[in-house]
Protein backbone atom coordinates (compact mmCIF):
# COMPACT_ATOMS: atom_id res chain seq x y z
CA UNK A 1 0.00 0.00 0.00
CA UNK A 2 1.00 3.10 -0.70
CA UNK A 3 0.47 6.24 0.86
CA UNK A 4 1.49 10.06 0.22
CA UNK A 5 2.53 12.45 2.81
CA UNK A 6 4.24 15.19 3.95
CA UNK A 7 7.69 14.77 5.46
CA UNK A 8 10.43 16.69 6.68
CA UNK A 9 13.97 16.61 6.77
CA UNK A 10 15.33 16.40 10.23
CA UNK A 11 19.08 16.71 11.67
CA UNK A 12 20.71 13.65 14.41
CA UNK A 13 23.08 15.03 16.97
CA UNK A 14 25.39 12.71 18.50
CA UNK A 15 28.87 12.71 20.33
CA UNK A 16 29.95 11.23 17.39
CA UNK A 17 28.66 9.22 14.39
CA UNK A 18 31.61 6.42 14.25
CA UNK A 19 29.68 2.85 13.57
CA UNK A 20 31.08 0.02 13.94
CA UNK A 21 30.61 -0.47 10.65
CA UNK A 22 33.13 2.00 9.51
CA UNK A 23 35.56 0.32 11.50
CA UNK A 24 34.90 -2.93 9.41
CA UNK A 25 35.26 -1.10 6.37
CA UNK A 26 38.59 0.29 7.23
CA UNK A 27 39.62 -3.27 8.64
CA UNK A 28 38.62 -4.82 5.34
CA UNK A 29 41.06 -2.87 3.56
CA UNK A 30 43.70 -3.63 5.71
CA UNK A 31 43.18 -7.24 5.79
CA UNK A 32 42.92 -6.55 1.66
CA UNK A 33 45.85 -4.43 1.34
CA UNK A 34 43.98 -2.17 -1.14
CA UNK A 35 46.55 0.46 -0.97
CA UNK A 36 49.63 1.14 0.98
CA UNK A 37 48.61 2.98 3.87
CA UNK A 38 45.41 0.81 4.61
CA UNK A 39 46.65 -0.76 7.92
CA UNK A 40 47.86 3.08 8.94
CA UNK A 41 44.40 4.40 8.00
CA UNK A 42 42.61 1.57 10.37
CA UNK A 43 44.90 2.43 13.29
CA UNK A 44 43.89 5.76 12.58
CA UNK A 45 40.18 5.17 13.04
CA UNK A 46 40.63 3.17 15.98
CA UNK A 47 42.73 5.50 17.86
CA UNK A 48 40.29 8.96 16.90
CA UNK A 49 37.75 6.78 18.04
CA UNK A 50 39.55 6.35 21.26
CA UNK A 51 40.54 9.51 22.06
CA UNK A 52 37.01 10.80 20.66
CA UNK A 53 34.44 8.43 23.26
CA UNK A 54 37.03 6.52 25.82
CA UNK A 55 40.05 9.11 26.65
CA UNK A 56 38.59 9.29 30.15
CA UNK A 57 38.85 5.23 30.36
CA UNK A 58 42.00 5.07 28.08
CA UNK A 59 45.41 6.17 28.65
CA UNK A 60 46.82 8.10 25.87
CA UNK A 61 50.08 6.79 26.78
CA UNK A 62 49.09 3.02 26.73
CA UNK A 63 50.48 0.98 23.56
CA UNK A 64 48.10 0.84 20.82
CA UNK A 65 47.42 -2.59 21.54
CA UNK A 66 46.99 -2.14 25.38
CA UNK A 67 44.64 0.64 24.17
CA UNK A 68 42.59 -1.88 21.51
CA UNK A 69 42.18 -4.56 24.90
CA UNK A 70 41.12 -1.59 26.61
CA UNK A 71 38.72 -0.34 23.87
CA UNK A 72 37.09 -3.95 23.43
CA UNK A 73 36.17 -4.06 27.09
CA UNK A 74 34.93 -0.59 27.33
CA UNK A 75 32.97 -0.98 24.57
CA UNK A 76 31.55 -4.41 25.54
CA UNK A 77 30.17 -2.86 28.91
CA UNK A 78 28.92 -0.02 27.37
CA UNK A 79 27.00 -1.75 24.72
CA UNK A 80 25.54 -4.33 27.18
CA UNK A 81 24.42 -1.96 29.53
CA UNK A 82 22.52 0.22 26.17
CA UNK A 83 20.75 -2.92 25.00
CA UNK A 84 19.61 -3.76 28.34
CA UNK A 85 18.02 -0.30 29.12
CA UNK A 86 16.65 -0.24 25.77
CA UNK A 87 14.62 -3.49 26.63
CA UNK A 88 13.65 -1.75 30.19
CA UNK A 89 12.39 1.12 28.65
CA UNK A 90 10.39 -0.88 26.40
CA UNK A 91 12.48 0.13 22.98
CA UNK A 92 13.61 -1.68 19.94
CA UNK A 93 16.11 0.15 17.55
CA UNK A 94 15.13 -2.00 14.61
CA UNK A 95 17.83 -2.54 12.30
CA UNK A 96 20.51 -2.93 14.66
CA UNK A 97 23.32 -3.81 12.42
CA UNK A 98 26.55 -2.95 12.46
CA UNK A 99 25.83 0.30 10.22
CA UNK A 100 23.54 2.10 12.91
CA UNK A 101 26.30 0.52 15.84
CA UNK A 102 27.45 3.41 17.41
CA UNK A 103 31.16 2.15 17.72
CA UNK A 104 31.06 4.94 21.36
CA UNK A 105 28.49 2.75 22.66
CA UNK A 106 25.00 5.12 22.65
CA UNK A 107 21.81 5.35 20.75
CA UNK A 108 21.91 6.68 17.30
CA UNK A 109 18.17 6.02 16.10
CA UNK A 110 16.21 6.84 18.71
CA UNK A 111 12.59 7.93 18.17
CA UNK A 112 8.47 6.98 19.00
CA UNK A 113 8.61 4.55 16.17
CA UNK A 114 10.56 2.54 18.46
CA UNK A 115 8.80 1.72 21.12
CA UNK A 116 6.36 -0.48 22.09
CA UNK A 117 3.15 -0.67 22.94
CA UNK A 118 1.41 -4.34 24.14
CA UNK A 119 4.57 -6.87 24.95
CA UNK A 120 5.75 -8.95 21.96
CA UNK A 121 9.02 -10.50 22.63
CA UNK A 122 8.96 -10.47 18.11
CA UNK A 123 8.43 -6.67 17.87
CA UNK A 124 9.93 -4.93 15.06
CA UNK A 125 8.83 -1.44 13.83
CA UNK A 126 9.68 -1.67 10.79
CA UNK A 127 7.90 -3.28 8.29
CA UNK A 128 9.84 -6.76 6.77
CA UNK A 129 12.48 -5.77 9.77
CA UNK A 130 12.35 -9.33 10.54
CA UNK A 131 12.77 -11.32 13.68
CA UNK A 132 16.73 -10.72 13.98
CA UNK A 133 16.39 -7.25 15.26
CA UNK A 134 13.04 -7.97 16.82
CA UNK A 135 12.61 -6.46 20.95
CA UNK A 136 14.15 -9.39 22.44
CA UNK A 137 16.41 -10.61 20.28
CA UNK A 138 18.72 -7.22 20.34
CA UNK A 139 21.05 -8.45 23.08
CA UNK A 140 21.99 -11.28 20.45
CA UNK A 141 22.44 -8.62 17.18
CA UNK A 142 24.52 -6.73 19.69
CA UNK A 143 26.85 -9.55 20.30
CA UNK A 144 27.10 -10.13 16.85
CA UNK A 145 27.95 -6.28 16.60
CA UNK A 146 30.39 -6.68 18.80
CA UNK A 147 31.84 -9.61 17.75
CA UNK A 148 32.42 -8.07 13.86
CA UNK A 149 33.32 -4.88 16.00
CA UNK A 150 36.29 -7.14 17.73
CA UNK A 151 37.02 -8.59 14.15
CA UNK A 152 37.91 -5.57 13.06
CA UNK A 153 40.09 -4.68 15.73
CA UNK A 154 42.28 -7.81 15.26
CA UNK A 155 44.17 -6.94 11.70
CA UNK A 156 46.06 -4.11 13.97
CA UNK A 157 46.84 -6.75 16.44
CA UNK A 158 48.13 -9.26 14.29
CA UNK A 159 50.38 -6.89 12.67
CA UNK A 160 52.32 -6.93 16.27
CA UNK A 161 54.20 -9.81 15.72
CA UNK A 162 55.88 -9.86 19.21
CA UNK A 163 52.67 -9.12 21.31
CA UNK A 164 54.10 -9.11 24.07
CA UNK A 165 51.15 -8.28 26.29
CA UNK A 166 49.33 -10.97 24.91
CA UNK A 167 46.82 -8.77 23.53
CA UNK A 168 45.18 -10.75 21.07
CA UNK A 169 44.12 -13.56 23.44
CA UNK A 170 42.98 -10.72 25.61
CA UNK A 171 40.64 -9.54 22.86
CA UNK A 172 39.17 -13.07 22.34
CA UNK A 173 38.26 -13.65 26.12
CA UNK A 174 36.93 -10.13 25.97
CA UNK A 175 34.62 -11.24 22.89
CA UNK A 176 34.03 -15.01 24.01
CA UNK A 177 32.92 -13.26 27.09
CA UNK A 178 30.17 -11.34 25.40
CA UNK A 179 27.28 -13.58 25.92
CA UNK A 180 27.89 -13.74 29.86
CA UNK A 181 28.02 -10.41 30.62
CA UNK A 182 25.18 -9.40 28.38
CA UNK A 183 23.02 -12.10 30.58
CA UNK A 184 23.90 -10.27 33.31
CA UNK A 185 22.79 -7.43 32.29
CA UNK A 186 19.61 -8.92 31.14
CA UNK A 187 18.98 -10.46 34.23
CA UNK A 188 20.34 -7.75 36.62
CA UNK A 189 17.67 -4.88 34.93
CA UNK A 190 14.55 -7.73 35.02
CA UNK A 191 14.67 -7.84 38.25
CA UNK A 192 15.45 -4.59 39.46
CA UNK A 193 12.00 -4.40 37.04
CA UNK A 194 10.18 -6.76 38.54
CA UNK A 195 11.60 -5.54 42.07
CA UNK A 196 13.71 -8.17 42.95
CA UNK A 197 17.27 -8.53 44.60
CA UNK A 198 17.99 -11.80 42.04
CA UNK A 199 16.23 -12.64 38.74
CA UNK A 200 13.81 -15.47 39.09
CA UNK A 201 13.79 -16.98 35.83
CA UNK A 202 10.93 -19.22 36.20
CA UNK A 203 8.77 -16.01 37.27
CA UNK A 204 9.79 -14.04 34.14
CA UNK A 205 9.11 -16.44 31.60
CA UNK A 206 5.69 -17.21 32.94
CA UNK A 207 4.81 -13.59 33.08
CA UNK A 208 6.01 -12.91 29.67
CA UNK A 209 3.56 -16.01 28.19
CA UNK A 210 0.44 -13.94 30.12
CA UNK A 211 1.27 -10.38 28.81
CA UNK A 212 1.42 -11.65 25.27
CA UNK A 213 -1.44 -13.63 25.78
CA UNK A 214 -3.65 -10.64 27.29
CA UNK A 215 -1.79 -8.40 24.58
CA UNK A 216 -0.54 -5.88 27.92
CA UNK A 217 1.08 -2.22 27.49
CA UNK A 218 4.69 -3.21 28.35
CA UNK A 219 4.90 1.04 29.81
CA UNK A 220 1.63 0.63 31.57
CA UNK A 221 2.05 -2.78 32.96
CA UNK A 222 5.38 -2.62 34.86
CA UNK A 223 4.45 1.43 36.02
CA UNK A 224 1.31 -0.32 37.63
CA UNK A 225 3.33 -3.23 39.07
CA UNK A 226 5.48 -1.13 40.48
CA UNK A 227 2.84 0.23 43.10
CA UNK A 228 3.30 -3.21 44.32
CA UNK A 229 -1.21 -3.47 43.79
CA UNK A 230 -2.97 -5.86 46.11
CA UNK A 231 -5.46 -7.75 42.97
CA UNK A 232 -4.58 -7.44 39.68
CA UNK A 233 -7.56 -4.90 38.95
CA UNK A 234 -5.01 -1.56 38.86
CA UNK A 235 -2.91 -3.93 36.11
CA UNK A 236 -5.73 -4.60 34.12
CA UNK A 237 -5.36 -0.88 33.41
CA UNK A 238 -2.42 -2.53 30.74
CA UNK A 239 -4.48 -5.01 29.18
CA UNK A 240 -5.88 -4.86 25.46
CA UNK A 241 -7.87 -7.90 26.40
CA UNK A 242 -10.57 -8.51 28.74
CA UNK A 243 -9.88 -12.06 30.83
CA UNK A 244 -12.05 -14.59 30.83
CA UNK A 245 -12.30 -16.79 34.46
CA UNK A 246 -9.50 -18.73 33.74
CA UNK A 247 -6.67 -15.99 32.63
CA UNK A 248 -8.39 -14.18 35.60
CA UNK A 249 -6.77 -17.21 37.80
CA UNK A 250 -3.65 -17.18 35.87
CA UNK A 251 -2.83 -13.88 36.56
CA UNK A 252 -3.85 -13.77 39.94
CA UNK A 253 -1.95 -16.63 40.88
CA UNK A 254 0.81 -15.13 39.12
CA UNK A 255 0.70 -11.95 41.40
CA UNK A 256 0.09 -13.86 44.42
CA UNK A 257 3.83 -15.73 43.35
CA UNK A 258 4.88 -12.43 42.93
CA UNK A 259 4.08 -10.48 45.71
CA UNK A 260 5.57 -13.37 48.09
CA UNK A 261 9.46 -12.75 46.45
CA UNK A 262 8.76 -9.27 47.24
CA UNK A 263 7.56 -10.01 50.43
CA UNK A 264 10.54 -11.71 51.11
CA UNK A 265 13.08 -10.46 49.16
CA UNK A 266 16.44 -8.51 50.62
CA UNK A 267 15.64 -10.33 54.36
CA UNK A 268 18.63 -11.69 54.03
CA UNK A 269 21.65 -10.57 56.36
CA UNK A 270 23.67 -9.69 52.48
CA UNK A 271 21.79 -6.89 52.37
CA UNK A 272 19.52 -4.23 54.04
CA UNK A 273 15.76 -5.24 54.36
CA UNK A 274 13.74 -2.79 52.54
CA UNK A 275 9.95 -1.97 53.16
CA UNK A 276 7.45 -2.25 50.08
CA UNK A 277 7.13 1.72 50.17
CA UNK A 278 10.82 1.36 49.38
CA UNK A 279 10.90 -1.21 46.91
CA UNK A 280 7.56 0.76 44.84
CA UNK A 281 10.10 3.87 44.91
CA UNK A 282 12.71 1.69 43.14
CA UNK A 283 10.49 -0.02 40.95
CA UNK A 284 9.57 3.47 39.88
CA UNK A 285 12.98 4.46 38.78
CA UNK A 286 13.44 1.79 36.56
CA UNK A 287 10.07 1.82 35.12
CA UNK A 288 9.14 5.20 33.24
CA UNK A 289 5.42 6.06 33.51
CA UNK A 290 6.02 7.81 29.87
CA UNK A 291 7.19 6.97 26.95
CA UNK A 292 7.23 8.49 23.14
CA UNK A 293 4.97 6.41 20.98
CA UNK A 294 4.21 7.08 17.53
CA UNK A 295 1.01 7.37 17.83
CA UNK A 296 1.09 10.54 20.89
CA UNK A 297 3.29 12.21 18.48
CA UNK A 298 1.36 12.11 15.24
CA UNK A 299 -1.35 14.43 16.72
CA UNK A 300 1.70 17.11 17.30
CA UNK A 301 3.24 17.18 13.98
CA UNK A 302 -0.02 17.65 12.24
CA UNK A 303 -1.13 20.24 14.39
CA UNK A 304 2.11 21.68 13.52
CA UNK A 305 1.96 21.85 9.94
CA UNK A 306 -0.85 24.57 10.57
CA UNK A 307 1.69 26.33 13.03
CA UNK A 308 0.37 25.68 15.79
CA UNK A 309 3.10 23.82 18.13
CA UNK A 310 1.74 24.01 21.79
CA UNK A 311 1.04 20.23 21.37
CA UNK A 312 4.72 19.44 20.10
CA UNK A 313 6.40 21.65 23.19
CA UNK A 314 3.55 19.57 25.56
CA UNK A 315 5.13 16.91 24.45
CA UNK A 316 8.32 17.53 24.97
CA UNK A 317 7.55 18.43 28.85
CA UNK A 318 5.78 16.05 29.31
CA UNK A 319 8.34 13.11 28.27
CA UNK A 320 11.31 14.97 29.73
CA UNK A 321 10.28 13.72 32.76
CA UNK A 322 9.83 10.61 32.12
CA UNK A 323 9.32 8.60 35.71
CA UNK A 324 7.53 11.60 37.29
CA UNK A 325 3.72 11.66 38.60
CA UNK A 326 2.41 14.61 36.98
CA UNK A 327 -0.84 15.91 36.51
CA UNK A 328 -3.97 14.06 36.22
CA UNK A 329 -4.69 15.85 32.99
CA UNK A 330 -1.41 14.71 31.82
CA UNK A 331 -2.14 11.32 32.78
CA UNK A 332 -5.20 10.66 31.59
CA UNK A 333 -3.64 12.38 27.99
CA UNK A 334 -0.46 10.26 28.03
CA UNK A 335 -0.92 7.50 30.40
CA UNK A 336 -3.17 4.86 28.22
CA UNK A 337 -3.99 2.37 25.83
CA UNK A 338 -3.24 3.14 22.48
CA UNK A 339 -6.46 4.22 20.87
CA UNK A 340 -7.92 1.27 18.06
CA UNK A 341 -8.11 3.97 15.22
CA UNK A 342 -4.41 4.30 15.05
CA UNK A 343 -3.96 0.41 14.47
CA UNK A 344 -3.97 0.41 10.66
CA UNK A 345 -2.25 4.37 10.26
CA UNK A 346 0.44 3.96 7.86
CA UNK A 347 3.64 6.29 9.25
CA UNK A 348 1.81 5.67 13.21
CA UNK A 349 1.43 1.65 13.27
CA UNK A 350 3.41 0.45 9.74
CA UNK A 351 6.67 2.02 8.85
CA UNK A 352 9.78 1.37 6.22
CA UNK A 353 12.79 2.02 7.16
CA UNK A 354 12.71 5.00 5.91
CA UNK A 355 9.58 6.28 6.99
Amino acid sequence: MMITEPVAISTRVAPSFIRVGQIELFARRARKKEHPDAMEELEKIVLHLIDREYANVIDNKLSTPEKIVLLARAFRSRLTSLVANWIRVGYCQGNFNSDNCAAGGFTLDYGPFGFCDDFNPHYQPWTGGGDHFAFLNQPVAAQRNFEMFCTALQPLLESDTSDLSGAMQQLNEIRSGFAKVMQAEMEKMLAAKLGLDTFNAALFNELATLMMQTSVDYTIFFRELSLIPNDIGPLKKSFYKKLNEEMDKHWSEWLTKWKLLIANTSKTNAVPCRSLEEISRQMKLVNPKYTLREWLVAPAYKQAVTGKYALVRELQEVMTQPYVEQSKDVEEKYYRLKPSEFNEVAGVSHLSCSS
